[in-house]
């Protein structure tokens, strides 16, 4: 596809057939890390697959606890009245879980956090790392959408992180971003609405 394409192609897919994503997609997907932007030129980047959803289930079984009092949270914490979002959330929610086992394929990218705690920087260059693995993150989502793949990621809550890292055996070092899985799309896959943006709306020239 044209860049533009892929980018207007790219969304959040929740709802996936078995079709199983070979080792060689996989490999370009996770190659295209590696072409993103990174903190030091290090690149300190590492990446846990998990296939097979009785394997995806032990992984994230730290999330099932979570799971309800995040729903309150986000329900009792929105007071914005868009419809679209709370549309979104309505369909998200409930697949928290069985979204990322349905593909069969779980990603988990890890990055190495040198200076100060992630969740206790000391100023905002301190999560130079981080910043740099989500534009990892960013590249594979395209890459994925490239080799005509749907992806949605989860970001962690509470101690998942922690969790986690305990079940995978993840150096302490190191850090994960999100539990992303990429697959096929089912049939019947839910699109949630777009919002449509007017860019000029959003440019400021010289000042706010």
């Amino acid at each position: 596809m044209e860049l533009y394409e892929v980018l207007a192609k790219r969304r959040t897919y929740r709802d996936y057939s078995d079709r199983e994503v070979s080792d060689e997609i996989l490999k370009r997907v996770i190659g295209a890390a590696f072409k993103a932007p990174t903190n030091d030129h290090l690149r300190q980047l590492e990446f846990i697959v998990v296939r097979g959803r009785e394997h995806i289930a032990q992984t994230i079984a730290p999330l099932g606890k979570n799971m309800e009092a995040f729903k309150n949270l986000v329900f009792e914490a929105d007071d914005t009245g868009d419809k679209e979002k709370m549309a979104m959330f309505a369909d998200a929610l409930p697949k928290q879980q069985k979204m990322l086992m349905e593909s069969g394929l779980l990603i988990i990218p890890f990055f190495r956090q040198k200076q100060s705690p992630l969740l206790e920087p000391a100023e905002q260059s301190s999560l130079n790392y981080f910043a740099s693995a989500w534009c990892a993150l960013e590249n594979m989502l395209l890459a994925a959408t490239n080799e005509g793949l749907g992806s949605v990621f989860h970001i962690p809550v509470g101690d998942e992180v922690s969790e986690i890292k305990k079940i995978t055996g993840a150096p302490e070092d190191y850090e994960f971003i999100c539990l992303l899985t990429i697959g096929y799309p089912a049939e019947n896959a839910v699109l949630p609405k777009q919002k449509e943006i007017n860019i000029e709306d959003r440019i400021h020239e010289n000042i706010w």
